[in-house]
């Protein structure tokens, strides 16, 4: 324990020394995140119920849209059949009003973080009927709670599948269930229940040559089919190691070009590969590098966002500050990881903030 704390300490210093680059600056001196960008898309941050006081400050200042992290998901909002759980959900959302803030809905089908009873009926499996039933009925009460406060939603997560030789996620309950009309469903549902949302694909792994042109099958085959999706949620869960700003270019043209909007729904950049599963780095000159090497990443990929401002229409992201992200439990538990642009103690802008800011 001691160790962790001294390392963290020491990674507070680094993130001091690099606002000395810039003179150290009151609150008052730093700019605003989401008004340098207000000429080409809104900035984002997944939030947590917990965000909304812990991060207060910085939300308010330097973001002007919000995501659930979790709050919005299918388990959260109803855990039990026909019993909603909407007191966080509905925090968030009187958050953003209050703070003139746009709302992104995360996320209605997923193959994660789904009620135990959607997929049940007594003692066996549910029918693909009865699932998509249950699904209208989700859909339906969601977005009719949330009509007119939350403008966009993604609609189906993560359907493609990893694997060279698969199209789709064949292990989803929804597949199993349903089969691939589940997808095309999902989104007749939601634009049903809200015609004025705007409705997403997202999916991670966007930017991989492979995985892409299997996005962009699954997207064409949709629009052709006639049904309503709008735009391709590219999650940003890249490191320090890639992918290379040529692949992030080449992912965002391959989407647009199919007609749809395009948003980074996830950013975040790990200090670690994801399949580095080592403990934390603690030898400081290799900590002080990767957070370089952070910095000019962050300012590499956004100097590409702000060239396709005609395409962007939003870049989100994945958490607010460094004291609270999901990398510090993916993939290693418990490692502390420093992905974002606000350090952990003080929620001080790091050397990445001031890449992304001026430019």
């Amino acid at each position: 324990m001691k160790a962790k704390v001294l390392i963290l300490s020491f990674v507070v210093i680094l993130c001091a020394g690099a606002l000395l680059g810039q003179g150290v600056r009151s609150e008052e001196e730093i700019p605003s995140l989401w008004q340098a960008y207000a000429d080409y898309f809104p900035i984002g941050a997944a939030v947590r119920y917990s965000s909304l006081t812990r991060h207060k400050d910085l939300l308010e200042k330097h973001f002007n849209s919000i995501t659930a992290e979790n709050e919005m998901k299918f388990s959260t909002l109803q855990p039990d059949e026909g019993i909603f759980a909407f007191f966080r959900a509905d925090a968030i959302v009187e958050f953003a009003k209050k703070n003139n803030m746009l709302v992104r809905g995360h996320t209605l089908v997923w193959h994660r973080q789904y009620p135990s009873w959607l997929f049940r009926d007594g003692a066996g499996k549910a029918s693909g009927e009865l699932v998509l039933q249950r699904l209208e009925t989700h859909i339906n009460t969601v977005l009719s709670r949330y009509k007119g406060d939350v403008y966009c939603w993604d609609v189906v997560n993560e359907a493609v599948s990893d694997s060279m030789s698969e199209y789709l996620r064949r292990d989803s309950p929804w597949y199993q269930a349903v089969g691939e009309d589940y997808i095309a469903a999902a989104f007749h549902m939601a634009h049903k229940a809200d015609p004025d949302a705007k409705l997403f694909y997202n999916d991670y792994g966007a930017t991989r040559a492979d995985k892409m042109e299997k996005i962009c099958v699954l997207l064409e085959d949709l629009l052709a089919a006639g049904v309503p999706v709008h735009g391709m949620g590219m999650q940003g869960h890249w490191d320090i190691f890639g992918p290379s700003v040529s692949q992030i270019e080449t992912a965002i043209r391959r989407y647009a070009a199919l007609g749809l909007e395009v948003q980074i729904t996830e950013l975040d950049i790990s200090l670690y590969h994801w399949n580095d599963k080592r403990k934390a780095i603690t030898d400081p000159e290799e900590l002080a590098g990767r957070l370089a090497r952070q910095a000019k990443k962050y300012e590499e990929i956004f100097r590409v966002f702000r060239e396709y401002r005609d395409v962007i229409t939003g870049v989100t992201f994945w958490g607010v500050a460094d004291d609270l992200t999901w990398k510090d439990q993916e993939p290693v538990r418990g490692r502390k990881d420093f992905p974002l642009l606000f350090d952990a103690e003080g929620h001080r802008p790091k050397e990445a903030f001031w890449q992304v800011v001026n430019y």
